[in-house]
């Protein structure tokens, strides 16, 4: 029987209306007669009930909230005041469908009508007789519908009844003594009810079952067969509560404080053997066995053991359970205090690292150093790295290396496009979806606490109104800070001491200046061509031979079919684009040993026009470009360095200065310098002050698509400006780069070595820069300069001396 205080309900209405009590307790067999000869009016106003079913005779309460059924029962309520009642399939659905709706309802009378409150409307109803829906009239504004009666099939009062309705008021009542939610009227009132009928519809309708079960006893017509149904139904519930007073006396013992917490516990194992959740006790007990073998500190175990108590007393289907049960899995994966042994042979790493990268000597000495103090001292203090350089050089791979080459576990952190603050500090575990920030799940995955970690992209990081990741990350790269780290999840200091970080960006402009800060910046420039045709053999077509299924024998190409792919169909300090197109040149060679096709195993120049296409990039020489008034700047970008073409011409006009390109404020204010400057010191240049009153000047830089700006052009202005006025070209194969002042003064700039690289692919024999600059050139390997003619300058005039023709 039912603990939804139904019971309840029905005696409350008892109290509320005297007067219409007695048909909840003693229904007469005069009145059950004139119920069954009831007739069913022509239509039918329908009321769906979400999770209750009406019997014939019984008197029920209903809260009535939908628009639809407010409005069926006021109608109803004014006329005949008669109803049908059916129940829905599922409580979930609010607007329920013909679909949704059993077949078999009852008819039901409106006794009593009233306002709650709390602004419900409250109806009570009584069930009469049981009718079959035929047709549906109409579904707005409510449903009405034609139905056919159900009658009941006769019986006689055999003994077999009778001990039938014995057995139901005994059990019944027994369910009622067991159960201390429902009020013991509810014994009196059944033991009162003379008819069977009416006894068997008053005991299903407080039956603790379904709807569908609820539904099937509505159905029956066989008083025998319902009878027995509903013992089945009672039986069952009845066990249900014996079984719960069976698991009480179980654990009941005199108990004190110690002894109530152990009955507490009991009685919750008891209770989760016998609904199924016993898996749950063997997940626990594996956590306790694991968290014996950890060798974490004493705050850690003193936490871990609090939050399994908590666990222990939880019931396994509560929404916190699964949140607790989470949290300690994550305490017990990650690797408290647990560290590799760093395996330190300098040539053995030298050798690891020279295999997987070609060049970049200056990192690779770097790590060399670490792993020297590191042997000589035990221990010491990570260094945070940044490997800053344009895409496609190796910076991420290079990570992945330095692991190998010190025996440590690898993982890596994109952060390109991250703006939440708590993706690294992770989110307060009492929040929905809560999760450990990036830092702790690394370490959960590298199962180690002293892993090599890559900052992926750490220039890339954004904010947001959720904070700056940025910040957060000041406490996690920084060597005195972060033996304590600590996220919001896990709500333990961590120490990230151990670990290795390697941070990688294309740009330092966009790193937060206090992250900066903390960060060894180690520049890896661009390749030369030598470098990226050695990278192509040793690195990148054996790759892609075994990504595309092939064997050597399948593909071959030769050192001056890679040349001509760099020149012809690259231009970038990487290698990425590179590597692009020996993967289109493997998969166009699968295609056609797949097809049996007949094909040449050595790539060839036909071949790879076929493959790619034409040249993308001309093999540009310097001679074919120059003419009065163009020279020739060397640029950096974020993708390495490249060649600057400066033009400007003279036509007649007032001494106009037109700027084009696409030019940034800087570039703009140098050109206006360089124009100034040689205003100003026109005699030495052997010129007319006139000829600036009687010429417009245009300056256009090429590609005016491509937005420009930096401080690397004043003199390559002030040279094209020069050449146009002097009628005297650059000469062959110059280049410069540099800044410029008002008083002729050649200012240092940066990107030495990207700019160098961009020389030697156009081919540029001779280089112009500012003497300060000499020491960023000394500090450059031998071969990346081997071919180049540096000219080192003070001055704009000197400039003027080198560069143009005589």
């Amino acid at each position: 029987m039912s603990e939804n205080n139904q019971f309840m309900n029905h005696f409350s209405l008892v109290e509320e209306m005297p007067d219409e009590g007695e048909f909840i307790s003693l229904l007469s067999s005069e009145e059950e007669e004139v119920m069954n000869n009831e007739t069913l009016p022509e239509s039918i106003s329908l009321l769906p009930l979400k999770n209750m079913v009406l019997y014939p005779g019984v008197v029920i309460p209903i809260t009535v909230g939908r628009d639809k059924s407010i409005k069926l029962i006021k109608d109803a309520y004014k006329k005949e005041k008669l109803i049908g009642v059916v129940a829905q399939k599922s409580e979930l659905v609010e607007d329920p469908e013909v679909s949704d709706l059993y077949e078999v309802g009852t008819l039901a009378k409106i006794m009593k009508l009233f306002k709650m409150p709390d602004g419900n409307t409250t109806v009570i109803i009584q069930g009469i007789k049981r009718f079959k829906i035929v047709e549906f009239l109409q579904k707005e504004p409510y449903f009405k519908v034609t139905g056919t009666p159900i009658e009941d099939e006769p019986y006689r009062e055999t003994n077999k009844i009778k001990a039938s309705l014995s057995a139901l008021r005994d059990t019944a009542i027994s369910i009622i003594e067991l159960s201390p939610n429902i009020p013991t009227e509810a014994t009196v009132a059944i033991k009162n009810i003379d008819s069977p009928k009416f006894l068997v519809n008053f005991i299903s309708s407080n039956l603790n079952a379904n709807i569908e079960e609820k539904q099937i006893l509505l159905e029956i017509t066989n008083f025998e067969e319902a009878m027995q149904q509903l013992l089945k139904y009672l039986n069952k519930d009845l066990q249900l509560l014996q079984l719960k007073q069976d698991i009480n006396s179980r654990v009941r013992v005199d108990l004190d404080k110690q002894q109530r917490d152990y009955f507490l516990q009991q009685q919750l194992k008891v209770i989760n053997e016998e609904l199924g959740y016993g898996g749950y006790d063997k997940e626990l007990s594996d956590m306790i066995l694991k968290a014996e073998k950890k060798q974490w500190a004493k705050q850690v175990k003193e936490h871990f053991d609090k939050e399994l108590g908590k666990i222990q007393r939880m019931n396994p289907a509560s929404a916190e359970y699964s949140v607790v049960f989470n949290y300690l899995e994550l305490l017990l994966d990650l690797p408290w205090g647990e560290y590799t042994k760093d395996k330190i042979d300098l040539d053995k790493a030298k050798k690891v690292l020279d295999k997987d990268h070609y060049g970049l000597e200056k990192i690779k000495d770097r790590i060399l150093e670490y792993l020297a103090v590191l042997k000589l001292k035990g221990d010491m203090k990570s260094p945070i790295l940044c490997l800053y350089g344009p895409p496609g050089v190796g910076k991420t791979s290079l990570g992945k290396s330095i692991a190998k080459s010190m025996g440590r576990t690898y993982t890596r952190i994109s952060l390109g496009g991250l703006h939440d603050e708590s993706e690294i500090r992770g989110h307060r575990k009492t929040y929905i979806g809560a999760m450990p920030g990036r830092i702790i799940q690394a370490l959960k995955k590298a199962k180690t606490s002293n892993p090599v970690i890559v900052l992926d992209e750490i220039d890339k990081i954004g904010s947001s109104m959720h904070g700056d990741p940025a910040s957060a990350l000041l406490e996690v790269l920084d060597p005195e800070q972060n033996s304590n780290f600590y996220d919001n999840y896990v709500e333990l200091d961590y120490d990230l001491s151990k670990v290795m970080f390697i941070a990688t960006a294309n740009s330092l402009d966009t790193i937060h200046p206090a992250l900066r800060d903390r960060l060894e910046i180690i520049e890896i420039s661009g390749y030369l061509l030598e470098e990226k045709i050695e990278i192509a053999k040793s690195y990148l077509v054996p790759k892609q031979r075994e990504l595309h299924g092939l064997k050597p024998k399948d593909i071959k190409i030769e050192k001056e079919i890679i040349e001509n792919i760099i020149d012809s169909y690259t231009r970038e300090s990487g290698v990425r684009g590179l590597e692009k197109k020996i993967a289109s040149l493997a998969r166009y060679r699968a295609k056609e040993i797949v097809g049996n096709q007949d094909y040449d195993v050595r790539i060839k120049q036909d071949y790879i026009a076929k493959v790619l296409g034409p040249q993308m990039f001309e093999k540009e020489t310097m001679g074919d470009l120059m003419m009065p008034g163009v020279a020739t700047g060397l640029a950096w970008t974020p993708v390495g360095g490249d060649v600057l073409f400066i033009e400007c011409v003279l036509t007649k006009g007032d001494g106009k200065l037109t700027l084009t390109g696409k030019l940034g404020d800087v570039m703009k204010e140098s050109a206006i310098t360089a124009l100034t400057y040689l205003k100003t010191h026109f005699a030495d240049f052997n010129l007319s002050e006139d000829i600036f009153k009687t010429n417009d000047i245009h300056i256009h830089v090429p590609e005016g698509a491509v937005p420009k700006d930096g401080p690397s052009a004043g003199i390559t202005m002030f040279t094209a400006l020069a050449s146009a006025f002097t009628k005297n070209r650059v000469k062959k194969n110059f280049a410069m780069t540099g800044e410029t002042t008002l008083r002729g003064k050649v200012l240092p700039v940066g990107g030495i070595k990207e700019k160098i690289l961009a020389a030697k692919r156009f081919m540029i024999t001779d280089i112009v820069m500012s003497k300060q600059n000499k020491k960023d050139v000394l500090d450059i390997k031998e071969t990346y300069i081997k071919g180049l003619k540096f000219h080192y300058v003070e001055t704009l005039e000197e400039v003027v001396r080198l560069a143009l023709e005589k």
